[in-house]
Formats: C-alpha cells, sequence, structure tokens
C-alpha cells in the first residue's frame, strides 16, 4: 500500500498548489495528478455534470493503482465528493473540509469570507461545513467566475487581473471579515 501512489485531480491546473503541499507534508509520496483542461472552468456547470466528471476521472487514477484519491477542485469537492465517495474502493478526500478548518483556525471574530466559483458558492458547502462546526460563524461567500479562465491562461500576474481582484473583492473588503 505505501508503495501505490496518491491521485490528484482538478479541474485544470490549480489543483497543482495541493499537490506541491502535498510533496512537502509527504515527501516520499508519488502523485499521479488530473487536469481535465478539456472541461475547465468547473463552476459554470451543473452538479450533475460535476459529478459525472468526477466518476469518469477517478477511473483514470485507478488504472494508476493509486490509495487515495484528492479531489483538489473546491467545484468538485462541493458538488460530487458526496456522491463519489462510497462508490469506489479507495478513500477519496475533498478540500472544502480542510478549507474550512483553516479558516476556522484563524479568524478571531469568526467572520470569514469564502472566494469561489460560481458552483462552489452556490452550493454553501463552505458555510455548511463551518457553521456545522461553529454555529455562531458568520459566512460570507463572493462568487469569482474569472479568477480560474484568468490563472488557466497564465494571467496570474497581469495588471486585469490585479483590478479583477479588486472589483471582485470590494464588497468583501466592506465587511469585518478577518479570514478570506
Amino acid at each position: 500500500m505505501h508503495q501505490r501512489p496518491i491521485g490528484v485531480f482538478d479541474s485544470g491546473l490549480g489543483g497543482l498548489t495541493a499537490v506541491r503541499e502535498l510533496m512537502q507534508i509527504l515527501p516520499g509520496e508519488n502523485i499521479v495528478y488530473f487536469g481535465d483542461t478539456a472541461r475547465v472552468p468547473y463552476g459554470s456547470k451543473s452538479k450533475d455534470n460535476i459529478i459525472r466528471y468526477s466518476r469518469q476521472i477517478i477511473h483514470f487514477p485507478q488504472t494508476k493503482g493509486v490509495k487515495a484519491i484528492v479531489i483538489a477542485c473546491n467545484t468538485a469537492s462541493a458538488l460530487a465528493l458526496d456522491a463519489v465517495k462510497d462508490e469506489f474502493d479507495i478513500p477519496i478526500i475533498g478540500v472544502v473540509e480542510p478549507g474550512a478548518r483553516a479558516a476556522l483556525a484563524v479568524t478571531d471574530t469568526k467572520k470569514i469570507g469564502v472566494i469561489g466559483t460560481e458552483g462552489t458558492i452556490r452550493s454553501a458547502m463552505y458555510e455548511k461545513i463551518i457553521q456545522e462546526r461553529d454555529p455562531k460563524a458568520v459566512v460570507i461567500g463572493k462568487a469569482c467566475p474569472l479568477f480560474v479562465p484568468l490563472v488557466e491562461e497564465g494571467f496570474s500576474k497581469h495588471k486585469v487581473t490585479r483590478e479583477i481582484i479588486d472589483y471582485y473583492l470590494a464588497s468583501l473588503l466592506e465587511t469585518d471579515i478577518d479570514s478570506l
């Protein structure tokens, strides 16, 4: 079991940040990555499509003998994790719950902002998980649909991206969130 790799998938290349963290935390592990760049971004797609894509993608790392799969896509974690985790005979882990735990760990005011795709924000999964752990927490979600295409197209450091960040986050800056 130890020699088998860990599978990681995302709707594109953003999941490579999860791979980088895994490599730091588990330096001896091999990783099989699948970035679904053909169908990126997932944020505007239906829940049924996200579940279907996730099922299809999970089959690829399984052919590589993975011992576990990390769904590094927030949208797929929010919309498909519950549907697929019991269908396969390996552990499947999403990123929403760890992200929610991390936000709760650093907030002092219990006012947390969440940015994501339309699908992630519409699912309210971060809010649900955060409030299950702390019913007094307030979660303010903001869909940022242009973030994924900008990153996927290599514009993460472009000045237009900074303008879009400022535009999307202006309303969050007017709240008293202390974690995002």
